[in-house]
């Protein structure tokens, strides 16, 4: 009996992934001139989602070591209290891994491969599996909430999911 099931990788699109959040990219985005004509300001490229006592936004940089494709899939998390921004601070690919909620645990879980320039905002209470780059050790800029309270859910899948490129 086979105990692995297969998901395909799917190219990051704001269409597809908006169930789940904003994808945080200039492509497309209303943009504006500020700093008298020297600056382009890209405005509003995702919604930062805050929720429980004394919430406040924190601004981090994680240092990602990379994964190698297939990935087996075990384990997805969500924050019940906020948001969570990922924006790569290089031009390596990563896997945005994430999954709608049915009834309290995760539903079948899909898989984006981020361009790049493209980064993620993922909604507040999403299951979304960890920070996945690609290729190399890679630093992103995250924007999530900091304050009292349980921030953190996690969900062990009874039989793993085997993440790979699609054909």
């Amino acid at each position: 009996m086979d105990t692995t099931r297969t998901i395909a990788i799917e190219p990051l699109t704001r269409e597809a992934f908006a169930p789940f959040g904003q994808v945080i990219e200039t492509e497309g985005a209303h943009s504006y001139p500020i700093n008298a004509g020297k600056t382009q300001r890209f405005h509003d490229l995702a919604r930062v989602e805050l929720g429980g006592v004394h919430a406040r936004p924190l601004i981090s940089i994680f240092r990602g070591q990379p994964y190698e494709l297939p990935l087996e899939l075990r384990m997805v998390e969500r924050h019940p209290l906020g948001s969570q921004a990922f924006f790569p601070l290089s031009e390596r690919p990563f896997l945005v891994i994430v999954a709608a909620d049915e009834a309290g645990t995760p539903g079948t879980p899909r898989a984006f491969l981020a361009s790049p320039g493209q980064g993620v905002n993922i909604a507040m209470n999403t299951w979304h599996g960890v920070l996945t780059p690609l290729e190399a050790e890679s630093d992103f800029l995250i924007v999530d909430r900091g304050g009292e309270g349980d921030n953190l859910e996690e969900f062990h899948f009874p039989l793993p999911y085997n993440v790979v490129l699609a054909d």
